[in-house]
């Protein structure tokens, strides 16, 4: 960089941009102050009629984010600096349910701080700021009539370098109260750390449902193509060779085997793509809800299964798809593993709360530590939200307990 350039930048249009940054920080600081104070008075020395306290608060607490707004403007357009906005709280018509959550947020103290802060920072700054650009145009004046009026130049020489000095101190001050107002702002204006983790929960919450919404629409789609198309050939296929079968009695025996053997398997691998579409998202689930659903997943098993569902408000289709993957998966378990005699499914909703429960007779012992099933219940139910406890001890009863957010 040349001098001519560091010259130019020392006294350009960001010096001017940042001194009029702290003479409109003067005076929006000053309203806004005003307001606040004159708002806080009016709550203290009139506190005992209860009404104008409370309303003096609310116009407060009400006006703050629009100060915030003004100021966050004034740093974007003077300094190009963008301080990202505060998280939006929603409104709720009743008084008592608005003012107290937004007296207990930390921003709404941290924004009433840097409103009175305002006015004071940049008051300091306004003021020395007109000293040094004042003073450089007073001294400038004042060494040229020095030299006028005095027969000794070194009063005059005296001023000149006065001015000079201020006039080289003016782009440094303006630097100097920007760069303390930009922090101070960007520190109370602008969320603080836990606004922003919550606001960045919030995103990954959304994203995550967003990601399981899809992939259960997914499942519904291979679902659909399946029974629609893969199973409906499988199907047909059964049926051919099963009048194959039927009818061409007069064969050779070793060819009569083959088509034999042909339609077991077919018939066998019909079973597993109907077991497999039903493990995916039944279609039942999606037009009769978890009750039809369950029930026919308890017909199905190989063992005696009590079903109690008290499912008065269906819940969202993919709660209910998790509902039904941790029955399918308990129940498939039970099956493979613990030896029951018998089983009992428990399906309740209460509140925005749903809560299964699938119990056994058997030997016990399961632990999401010592297999894939309990620990694939454990990850979809995780990825909604919900809790999953199991009890298990080695010799029975098993109980697997699952509460499921419904919203």
């Amino acid at each position: 960089m040349t001098i001519w350039q560091r010259i130019r930048a020392h006294w350009g249009t960001a010096t001017w941009l940042r001194t009029l940054h702290v003479a409109t920080g003067l005076l929006t600081g000053l309203l806004s102050g005003a307001v606040i104070v004159a708002l806080v008075a009016a709550s203290v020395l009139l506190v005992w009629t209860v009404a104008v306290p409370v309303i003096a608060v609310a116009l407060l607490f009400w006006t703050l984010p629009l100060f915030t707004a003004l100021q966050r403007s004034r740093f974007t357009a003077h300094l190009n600096v963008h301080i990202p906005p505060l998280p939006r709280r929603d409104f709720s018509p009743h008084p008592l349910k608005w003012l107290v959550p937004q007296a207990r947020a930390l921003s709404t103290w941290r924004q009433l701080a840097y409103h009175l802060l305002c006015p004071l920072l940049n008051g300091l700054g306004s003021v020395a700021l007109l000293v040094t650009w004042g003073g450089t145009l007073a001294m400038i004046f004042l060494s040229v009539r020095a030299f006028d009026i005095s027969p000794r130049p070194w009063l005059g020489m005296l001023f000149a370098l006065i001015g000079v000095g201020l006039f080289l101190a003016a782009p440094l001050v303006a630097r100097a109260f920007t760069w303390v107002d930009v922090i101070a702002g960007k520190a109370l204006l602008g969320p603080a750390l836990s606004d922003e983790l919550a606001q960045r929960v919030e995103t990954l919450q959304e994203s995550r449902a967003e990601v399981i919404d899809a992939a259960d629409a997914e499942r519904r789609r291979i679902e659909r193509d399946l029974h629609d198309g893969t199973q409906q050939r499988l199907v047909w296929l059964a049926m051919n060779l099963g009048m194959a079968r039927a009818t061409l009695t007069d064969l050779p025996e070793p060819a009569r085997q083959v088509i034999a053997q042909a339609h077991e398997e077919s018939k066998q691998a019909l079973k597993e793509l109907r077991d497999l579409v039903r493990g995916l998202h039944p279609a039942v689930l999606t037009d009769e809800g978890l009750d039809a659903a369950l029930s026919g997943l308890a017909a199905r098993a190989p063992f005696p299964v009590r079903l109690s569902v008290d499912v008065r408000q269906r819940a969202s289709a993919t709660i209910e798809a998790v509902a039904f993957f941790v029955v399918s998966e308990a129940l498939t378990n039970i099956a493979k593993h613990a030896e029951a005699t018998e089983a009992t499914i428990t399906v309740v909703r209460r509140g925005d709360r749903l809560r299964l429960a699938v119990r056994d007779d058997g030997r016990g012992g399961a632990a999401p530590e010592r297999g894939t099933g309990l620990r694939g219940l454990a990850q979809r139910v995780g990825s909604v939200d919900g809790e999953l406890r199991i009890d298990s001890p080695s010799g029975g009863p098993t109980t697997i307990e699952v509460e499921l957010p419904c919203e």
